[in-house]
């Protein structure tokens, strides 16, 4: 009998998605603890396990090769930044993933902390909440140009969304797509141009070496005073420290995250900030993103591959 573990605390307290996986797998063991597993408690849950679904839990050479008999990772969600997939791939462990699952939860997240900056909101409420009654003045995100960094499921998701405001919308991404281009009227543009020309300024890429810190101090510094950024992709994407230091200053107008290199952020000076929103990341933890993503992981334990770069999953 295949027998099968979750990691995921999010998919282990889902009530659907444990319904629908013992339907299929009787004995599937489920991470009720409330902790995030790694290491060698990691390792000893997985134990005996011929399949796994994960999901922010860190998969190593080290976890692959203390658990020879594991052969299935199913991903919970679509980022896969936490897992070696070359040493996954030299041991002959399959990957069952599937992109954009969460695509909508994140894009309609991105436009609601969008609005949220430019109409002052997180400072409104406080001021009502604090007895007083001030004017914020803010800008409409409608007629804005929004830069769109990384054109993959969400970015495409929320250049889509962006239509209904009649934002101009440049994108930035390695790979081209010009069908897509042409049918939303995007337009394509290197990253610097995109920078400097951005009133709103949003990530939807993955992290890897090729973009850790891709929005180093020099990059940060392109954007106009007005501008805002928004980063509900990967923490890593953004120098937060020269994030701090701009929006201190007044050298940016607001930024907001959903992601931090480190998870629950420490730099709580940072989170305090007036013109910076902290949401702890949420994107992707709307109800039908949750159903999706699980019902993806659970298929993902029989459709499933060796990682092959370029090939699967996108972006490796």
């Amino acid at each position: 009998m295949t027998r099968v573990a979750v990691t995921s605390r999010s998919f282990s307290r889902h009530p659907v998605l444990r319904r629908e996986l013992l339907a299929r797998y009787p004995d599937a063991v489920f991470n009720d603890s409330g902790l995030v597993l790694a290491g060698d408690a990691l390792i000893r849950f997985l134990d005996g396990h011929d399949k796994a679904i994960t999901g922010l839990e860190k998969l190593d050479a080290g976890v692959f090769a203390a658990l020879p008999k594991l052969k299935v990772i199913a991903k919970y969600g679509v980022g896969f930044d936490m897992i070696d997939l070359a040493a996954m791939a030299r041991v002959g462990v399959r990957l069952g993933w599937t992109g954009g699952t969460n695509k909508r939860s994140v894009a309609e997240l991105v436009i609601a902390l969008a609005i949220a900056l430019l109409r002052h909101v997180r400072n409104a409420n406080r001021a009502v909440e604090a007895g007083t009654w001030p004017q914020f003045p803010g800008r409409q995100l409608s007629d804005r140009v929004v830069g769109v960094v990384g054109c993959g499921h969400v970015g495409k998701d929320v250049a889509r969304l962006l239509r209904a405001f009649d934002c101009r919308v440049l994108v930035h991404d390695i790979r081209d797509f010009p069908d897509f281009y042409r049918r939303h009227g995007v337009e394509p543009t290197g990253l610097e141009r995109l920078l400097k020309e951005s009133d709103v300024v949003t990530l939807h890429l993955p992290l890897d070496v090729s973009t850790r810190n891709i929005l180093s101090a020099a990059r940060l510094s392109l954007l106009k005073p007005e501008a805002i950024l928004i980063n509900a992709a990967r923490g890593g994407l953004v120098d937060e420290q020269a994030l701090k230091a701009m929006l201190k200053s007044g050298r940016l107008a607001g930024a907001a995250c959903d992601v931090f290199a480190d998870e629950p952020p420490a730099d709580l000076e940072l989170v305090r900030l007036p013109n910076f929103i902290a949401t702890p990341h949420i994107g992707g933890a709307a109800e039908e993103a949750a159903l999706a993503m699980g019902r993806a992981a659970i298929a993902g334990l029989e459709d499933n591959r060796i990682p092959e770069p370029g090939v699967h999953p996108e972006g490796y």
